[in-house]
């Protein structure tokens, strides 16, 4: 089952026995083993009965809520885990600056070497497409990336080379339903956006609880500064898999004409763009299958899927830190 998505306003989710139920105008939608559930995410409004609460904390199973438009509200959380040497160890390295700045740069380069393998596909792919100047500079900001001797460099590198990222990502959609200028968020206003803006906070529901099982304080991150209330170290470990996962999602829901304009709605006041009940559903659909797609991880050497991927990477990272490992080695597909 892995995550359980509720997109509906008014749900109610319960417990009954061993299961979690969800109901919408007194009609059962849902009866899952919460053996199954690896997750709950709640779009919108929805009631949840303060047994299941119970229940999902004993199990250690996290409760995320979204709005409709993909801005992340918060999650209810299990405690942390027994394993205080991973904190510790992740403390320390905050207070490392060499070893902070090795975490930082490494998160930075396997999100611009993934980056960089798209654009050289989507070239590929489309012969008409001009992404040379993209290609160029994002390979710049990997050849500036291996110089740096500050966080900030490295945050630089990070900046310029997604911007050069993102100015090749309209080349890749291929519908003129759809027209894509620049990432903009906090609201999202237009369509591409909004999708973009809903996988983020997806993905950082996945990459905060996968932190959380391996030991670590998804709040004290190396590449995102730290403010109250902000995980910053899933914000890091994001880094890699922003490329892999979120932006391809967003291409084949359009390019595959799985969404349309009608799947999008405007927020009055604000102009935020947000996918309707129906575009949720197929977004969330397309999310869930890109995370069961199988790989061979380079570093292990084996096959996994992206779920498995998000705490393969945790504890890479943990073995870093522990001394376990040299450098931590970020995922990046070939």
């Amino acid at each position: 089952m892995g995550t359980v998505y509720i997109t509906t306003e008014g749900a109610f989710l319960g417990k009954t026995d061993e299961r979690l139920t969800v109901r919408i105008d007194q009609k059962n939608i849902l009866d899952v083993p919460l053996i199954k559930v690896d997750g709950v995410v709640v779009l919108g409004r929805a009631t949840v009965s303060p047994a299941l609460v119970i229940e999902l904390l004993e199990r250690k199973i996290p409760l995320t809520y979204l709005s409709f438009t993909g801005k992340f509200l918060g999650t209810l959380s299990p405690e942390l885990t027994k394993n205080i040497f991973v904190r510790q160890a992740q403390w320390r390295a905050k207070d490392n600056e060499t070893q902070s700045l090795h975490i930082a740069s490494a998160c930075v380069r396997g999100k611009l070497k993934n980056a960089l393998k798209s654009l050289q596909r989507w070239e590929r792919d489309r012969p008409t497409a001009k992404l040379t100047s993209a290609i160029d500079q994002v390979k710049q900001a990997l050849k500036t990336l291996e110089v740096a001797q500050s966080i900030e460099s490295a945050r630089g590198a990070e900046g310029a080379g997604s911007a050069a990222y993102f100015s090749g990502f309209s080349q890749a959609i291929t519908t003129t339903e759809f027209s894509f200028d620049q990432r903009n968020r906090r609201p999202p206003k237009d369509p591409v956006n909004a999708m973009l803006s809903l996988g983020y906070a997806l993905l950082r529901h996945d990459i905060q609880s996968a932190l959380n099982i391996v030991g670590f304080d998804p709040y004290a991150g190396f590449l995102h500064t730290d403010r109250y209330g902000r995980p910053s170290l899933a914000l890091d470990l994001m880094e890699e898999f922003r490329p892999l996962i979120i932006d391809p999602i967003v291409l084949t829901c359009i390019n595959r004409k799985m969404v349309s304009l009608e799947d999008f709605s405007k927020e009055p006041i604000s102009e935020a763009v947000y996918l309707t009940d129906a575009g949720r559903q197929t977004f969330l659909k397309a999310y869930e299958q890109k995370k069961q797609s199988d790989f061979k991880h380079p570093v292990m050497g084996r096959k996994c899927n992206y779920r498995e991927a998000f705490e393969i990477q945790a504890r890479l990272l943990a073995k870093y830190l522990l001394g376990e490992i040299e450098q931590y080695p970020p995922l990046v597909m070939r």
